[in-house]
């Protein structure tokens, strides 16, 4: 190489790594957004203990036991520090670990595995970015046959269909919209649709409500049912709530939904939640009242 041209490769050196840099950035800063509205901070933060942020250790009290969450902090022994891109992509696409096991499914990858892979990857950009946290994971409280996790393999056969949300025809990008946050990265569903006996969800009441909603408590119905559900309540009822924790009668969401808010959706933009509303809104209505 001539001394005249080791300037240009030089120069040409650091602008492309400026723009890796800037595009880091960026699918970082995109991340962040999906990620409150996948409410992984909730889920992954122990707050009643005062635990550090995403290093786990969360009780979710279930019909079939307690699991702990597991820490998602950038940790290379305890976290996901170690993780590659693939490794990421394949826990929320089809709920399993880095070795190969298949994830309980209280980590609700049945939602996630609707996620887009653009979605997944700056997720894991905007996470690597936080605090490591040397916090060893807890283990689950289960008992038996819940515990044994080979017949999560069975579970998933009957319950689990790995992929993105499937485009349907007539509906209006608001509409398409806010059922990704609802369904996809939301989870709603999870939590607001009643389960059967071996913990799946149970289609013909979706987003009906539950009696055993996430740490034991019950989900109210999310449909339009006049009597049941928000079918008194406007759109911008609905996306009031989620924004400011604040249901139309002035009185507060509370529990686990008020965390829901402060950590998730009242973080999202006023479009996302009036987009979210829409979908709710176009529910089937069902009388359901858990």
């Amino acid at each position: 190489m001539s001394p005249r041209a080791a300037p240009i490769v030089f120069g040409a050196a650091l602008l492309l790594a400026g723009f890796s840099a800037q595009a880091q950035d960026a699918s970082a800063e995109r991340g962040a957004y999906i990620f409150h509205a996948a409410g992984c901070e909730t889920c992954h933060t122990d707050t009643a203990a005062k635990g550090a942020p995403l290093a786990g250790g969360r009780p979710l009290k279930t019909p079939f036991g307690t699991f702990r969450t597991p820490n998602i902090t950038p940790d290379p022994t305890h976290g996901i520090g170690t993780w590659s891109e693939a490794d990421f992509v394949r826990a929320l696409r089809e709920g399993r670990a880095p070795n190969g096991d298949h994830y309980f499914p209280a980590f609700p990858y049945t939602s996630y595995t609707k996620l887009t892979d653009a979605d997944i990857k700056d997720m894991r950009a905007y996470i690597l970015t936080l605090p490591a946290v040397a916090k060893p994971n807890m283990p689950h409280e289960l008992g038996f046959p819940f515990n044994i996790r080979l017949g999560v393999m069975a579970w998933k056969w009957l319950n689990f269909t790995p992929g993105p949300l499937p485009a349907v025809a007539g509906k209006d990008e608001v509409w398409t919209r806010g059922r990704y946050l609802v369904e996809a990265a939301g989870h709603c569903a999870e939590c607001h649709t009643p389960r059967d006996r071996l913990g799946g969800l149970v289609t013909s009441k979706w987003m009906a409500g539950s009696a055993d909603g996430a740490e034991g408590e019950s989900a109210p119905n999310l449909t339009p049912d006049p009597a049941t559900g928000l079918g008194e309540w406007s759109e911008e009822d609905i996306a009031f709530a989620l924004k400011l924790g604040m249901k139309p009668d002035g009185d507060s969401l509370g529990s686990l939904m008020a965390e829901v808010v402060e950590n998730g959706t009242s973080k999202l933009t006023d479009a996302d939640l009036a987009a979210m509303a829409v979908y709710l809104k176009a529910l089937p209505p069902i009388v359901h009242k858990p």
